[in-house]
């Protein structure tokens, strides 16, 4: 029974007494495991294009921004960089001044030089032990160089966000994530009017500091590129906020008071929702790379979106001729092909329908936000990836998976996922409006099914924390999807601090 202040904290983050009652039973119920069709594989859900045809996708998506296009790209970028650090701190709070030979801390402090903020480490290693860097390691005082990245007193970056860091020097400097998201724009998705509309969702506590990062960068980007920037930021809103439960799935109390916690990246397609461009880009901000190392980057994300606007196209056609009854059964029947060729809807249930009923099918499956979503060759690493999935009306369609959605106890569904050959770079291209030109409403098309729980703790205390149904997971379910293979190349992401001294991450 909730409390008069319990409805007050409601009332103030928008969140309804029935979402929380819905919330706490899916606690007790858990979340159902998705009914799986197949991995995804060129040939079967992914559509490796030609060589011809990459070329005339980009002819397509220049021609949609010389027309005027809309097109923005969306950043999650709210994400904090400890996780990157988890070594450097562990070494740190550890007893030792001496690396384990070949762990991450021993070549991190072997090759730091390389590090873009060398400089800066530099600045602080002396201001506050009176010695560089390159001394203090003659010296074996490894851990004051450790302490001095990660530390409020030092650079701070285990707790600034990964969009905030140095990746990548230049002659002239180092640039961070959301430097190189801009410039990345500036070649991928300036429109007619030479702007690049940029979104970046970030944290509360760090609005801030992004605010102030890209008033400061913003005129050189501009200049070095010869575009201007429309830069906006948004935050996860409070009513995507998710009760937090006790181990007994009954409501957790903090100081007296319930517990809400974020509801993870799945809580951003209400930011998405807001997004004006029909177009939108969605990449990780740290999957980004040097300028030399960017062509196959840019390639695949002009192939990416022209491919997007060949099936909006195509899609616009079929809805108008249906719109207007211009249509025979073969033609019904060619659309089928289209939809089960190019966008992987299959469903056994149309069988036998008249053609008024399938020219109705048709139009409901075709009348959805669409996207293109690059997939990348697997390296050995299996789990969550590209799958035809069976959605609740019966029909299978692509879905991108997490391997928390998969029953691990299912023989079957894990000779699929050993045997995937693709995972999901976190590449997407998004069409947002419908053929007359309106948003859609996006959280129209979430499946509310496909959310996760885990186990967390606070203050010590035990709890069960609820994740809503992932951005390019569950929130996208209703979608159409198109996979396309993409090259390993467009893949650089930065998940320790050790990825920089990657080949892809040096200039």
């Amino acid at each position: 029974m909730l409390r008069e202040e319990d409805l007050a904290l409601l009332e103030q983050k928008g969140i309804s007494e029935k979402q929380v009652e819905e919330q706490l039973k899916r606690f007790a119920t858990g979340f159902p495991y998705l009914k799986i069709m197949d991995a995804a594989r060129v040939g079967n859900g992914i559509t490796k294009l030609t060589e011809n045809e990459e070329d005339k996708a980009i002819a397509r998506w220049k021609l949609y921004l010389e027309n005027g296009g809309e097109v923005c790209k969306f950043v999650p970028a709210s994400g904090a960089a400890s996780r990157m650090f988890k070594a450097l701190f562990e070494f740190v709070d550890g007893d030792t001044d001496i690396p384990t030979p070949g762990s991450d801390v021993e070549k991190l402090i072997t090759d730091i030089d390389k590090m873009a903020f060398i400089a800066d480490l530099n600045e602080v290693t002396v201001k506050l032990h009176g010695f560089t860097v390159d001394e203090l390691k003659q010296a074996g005082r490894n851990k004051d160089i450790i302490a001095a990245i990660i530390k409020p007193e030092g650079l701070n970056y285990g707790n600034l966000p990964k969009g905030l860091l140095k990746f990548h020097s230049y002659p002239e400097g180092s640039r961070t994530p959301l430097e190189e998201q801009m410039t990345e724009g500036a070649q991928t998705a300036a429109n007619s009017l030479g702007i690049v509309n940029l979104h970046f969702t970030v944290s509360a506590n760090h609005r801030k500091l992004f605010e102030e990062k890209i008033k400061e960068v913003i005129d050189e980007v501009s200049s070095r590129r010869g575009v201007k920037f429309s830069v906006t930021l948004s935050e996860q809103k409070p009513a995507t906020d998710t009760i937090a439960a006790n181990p007994d799935n009954t409501p957790f109390m903090e100081d007296g008071h319930l517990l809400f916690r974020p509801g993870g990246h799945g809580a951003l397609i209400e930011n998405l929702n807001d997004m004006e461009s029909a177009v939108v880009f969605i990449k990780n901000i740290d999957n980004v790379v040097p300028d030399s190392r960017r062509d196959a980057t840019v390639r695949y994300k002009q192939v990416l979106a022209g491919y997007l606007v060949e099936l909006h196209d195509a899609i616009g056609k079929y809805l108008a001729d249906l719109a207007t009854g211009d249509y025979t059964r073969g033609y019904l029947q060619e659309m089928l092909a289209f939809m089960h060729d190019k966008l992987s809807i299959t469903d056994r249930s149309i069988d036998g329908l008249n053609d008024t009923a399938l020219a109705m099918y048709i139009h409901e499956k075709l009348s959805r936000p669409l996207r293109v979503c690059g997939m990348v060759r697997n390296e050995g690493e299996p789990g969550g990836g590209p799958f035809i999935a069976f959605n609740p009306d019966g029909s299978a369609s692509p879905q991108i998976l997490e391997s928390n959605q998969i029953d691990p106890t299912n023989e079957e569904y894990g000779r699929m996922v050993q045997g995937a050959t693709h995972f999901n770079p976190v590449d997407l291209v998004c069409y947002i409006k419908d053929v007359h030109g309106n948003n859609f409403d996006l959280t129209k098309y979430v499946d509310p099914a496909t959310g996760f729980i885990s186990s967390k703790s606070s203050h010590g205390k035990e709890l069960r924390a609820m994740e809503l149904p992932g951005l390019w997971n569950g929130a996208m379910s209703d979608w159409n999807t198109a996979f396309v293979e993409v090259p390993i190349a467009t893949f650089n992401p930065v998940k320790t601090v050790n990825d920089l001294l990657r080949p892809a991450h040096q200039s």
